[in-house]
């Protein structure tokens, strides 16, 4: 192999003739836009569109600063900066791949106790937007509820000391605090998480947690903030050996690489209150009405990776695609997907319910995309309550069928459990596990301790349909194991027949 070239602004030139790299004079961006959690999905998909509009000539005063409020993203700052910033994208089709240099990240601000640099960020008046991709159970959200959970303890150190605060949102109201004492305005809050309703929730955490501390402030903020709901979808696996092996086999040294799948999609509610990149001009979608294409997403999607993960790390299977192509899961997964979930989901404008459920199918199953069970069943107790029962709620009020979403959570209290059926061991997975582990050991003998974990299902373990139906599947998961049990839910959609 010909000696590897390093990542940065000075080698750009030298990179690959079959990578594209920036047509931009990056030296020449300046900041518009501060985004809090620099993981792979981020880098993958909007700092991709903005890039893309910089290399059209459009917008370059909106350029990303990075920023992150853990301990171990000061790690991932120093490979960025070491890189100037710079990532390889490796865009992963069975046709054929393709690299891409994105280059619409130009800093990463010092990850400090007290959030000091990151408050001084996002308080300067050319940041107008501040973005985050934190996770799904990142956003303080009572799972019983949907409401904010005010009696977290970090949510209680930054009430109490809301000039040094632990948590991003903390950080961004002392920068608001800043921008409102200087007379410099209000920033948009953009969440890029997946969760449905994603601004609306935002605002709910970020004006929760100021009114815990100055309630004239919270009022400002939610009367001159906004906070745009948004729907975010491409596959992006975690980058490992095999994917610093991918870019160094193309002739690159990026210590921060990313590979993608092939497609991407971006709605964005239009509104913003301190202006915004036009996004639109690279294929993002600007509307006013986001509820239906985030439903659709996040109830087939999202949820669609729940079904398939739980069972495969039971069943020893390490990918998606894996997964996919498993007989009984692709069959268990398509059944509960078209008769049980797509019912509930309305039409968007070119994609009918019946086509998503065939698109993420074919996405699903790219065995290029080395996407981990591991990874995607990690912190359940949030997608599960984001991703899947809010389907449950709708289909009992309906009175449709909950056989499949209920074998669903089985599996999933099954999973938590900790062993697999060939014997070996499931690492936690869950900030939540240590408590899931001990309710999926007592559901073993008395599956009613599963739902009776009520930060997580509420009300639902007093609904005699969903509990009756859940403990029937749980115990013919313990008796007869994963396979046998799909076979019969794909066979007839039910166990009440089986003594």
């Amino acid at each position: 192999m010909d000696e590897l070239i390093r990542l940065s602004n000075a080698t750009l030139a030298r990179l690959p003739a079959d990578v594209r790299v920036p047509t931009y004079d990056r030296n020449a961006l300046t900041p518009g836009i501060v985004h809090i959690g620099l993981g792979n999905f981020h880098r993958a998909h909007q700092a991709w569109y903005l890039h893309r509009l910089f290399d059209a000539g459009l917008c370059h005063d909106w350029a990303i600063v990075g920023a992150g409020v853990r301990p171990q993203d000061a790690a991932q700052r120093d490979k960025l900066l070491a890189q100037d910033c710079l990532t390889t994208l490796v865009e992963l089709d069975p046709k054929g791949s393709a690299a891409e240099v994105v280059g619409s990240m130009i800093g990463y601000v010092p990850v400090e106790p007290g959030h000091a640099p990151l408050i001084a960020q996002m308080a300067d008046p050319a940041i107008r937007i501040v973005a985050l991709t934190v996770t799904e159970g990142g956003y303080y959200i009572d799972a019983a509820t949907g409401g904010f959970d005010a009696g977290h303890p970090d949510i209680q150190h930054d009430a109490a000391y809301p000039e040094t605060p632990r948590t991003a949102f903390g950080a961004m109201i002392a920068a608001l605090r800043q921008r409102r004492e200087a007379g410099t305005g209000p920033f948009t809050g953009q969440c890029c998480d997946n969760l449905q309703g994603n601004g609306d929730i935002l605002r709910q955490t970020v004006v929760s947690l100021a009114r815990l501390s100055d309630g004239d402030l919270a009022n400002w903020i939610d009367d001159t903030c906004s906070f745009p709901n948004s729907m975010v979808d491409c596959i992006v696996p975690a980058t490992g050996p095999k994917e610093l092996a991918l870019v160094q086999d193309i002739g690159i040294d990026d210590q921060a690489p990313v590979t993608h799948e092939t497609f991407r999609q971006w709605v964005i509610e239009d509104d913003f209150c301190a202006g915004r990149p036009d996004w639109d001009k690279v294929g993002a979608t600007l509307t006013r009405d986001v509820h239906s294409y985030e439903a659709m997403k996040i109830r087939i999607l999202n949820a669609g990776h729940q079904i398939l993960a739980n069972a495969g790390e039971i069943m020893g299977l390490e990918t998606i695609a894996d997964c996919m192509a498993h007989p009984q899961i692709a069959a268990f997964s398509r059944k509960v997907q078209t008769e049980e979930i797509a019912p509930h989901v309305s039409a968007v404008p070119g994609m009918t319910a019946a086509s998503y459920v065939d698109l993420i199918e074919r996405r699903f199953a790219n065995p290029m995309i080395v996407d981990t069970t591991r990874r995607v069943a990690f912190d359940g107790s949030s997608r599960h309550t984001g991703f899947v029962l809010p389907t449950v709620r709708i289909a009992l009020d309906a009175g449709t069928g909950i056989e499949g979403l209920a074998l669903v959570e089985a599996l999933w209290a099954r999973m938590c459990e900790g062993t697999r059926e060939n014997g070996t061991v499931i690492s936690p997975n869950d900030p939540h596990w240590p408590l899931l582990a001990e309710a999926a050991k007592a559901a073993r003998t008395r599956p009613a301790a599963w739902l009776e974990q009520r930060q997580f299902y509420g009300d639902l373990g007093g609904n005699a349909r969903f509990a009756t139906t859940f403990d029937r599947w749980l115990e013919t998961l313990w008796s007869q194991g994963c396979a046998a049990t799909l076979n019969t839910y794909i066979s007839d959609g039910s166990v009440a027949a089986r003594a």
